[in-house]
């Protein structure tokens, strides 16, 4: 069964369109890489790798989701090494 996405209605539309997209952080990815929602018309936006605000594709969804993965193991790996070395 496939996920279906509402198209936005226009009263959020017309509101971004008047003042502006509210984003706020939807997902933190890593330090430095975020994934960012509109409160109002939920859109979805990320950073790509020069740090600008790119629209969330599946293509970049895909690479953040890897990239997570990365950087949670590499922090765990990172907090065992340390506790260890703290220990001697």
């Amino acid at each position: 069964m496939k996920k279906t996405q509402s198209k936005p209605t226009i009263i959020p539309k017309m509101y971004c369109n008047l003042f502006g997209h509210d984003y706020q952080v939807s997902k933190k990815v890593t330090y430095h890489v975020k994934e960012y929602t509109c409160r109002h018309c939920k859109k979805e936006l990320t950073t790509n790798s020069n740090g600008n605000l790119t629209e969330l594709t599946p293509k970049f969804k895909e690479i953040n989701d890897i990239l997570s993965r990365i950087h949670a193991s590499r922090t765990q790996r990172l907090k065992k090494k340390s506790f260890a070395s703290s220990i001697y």
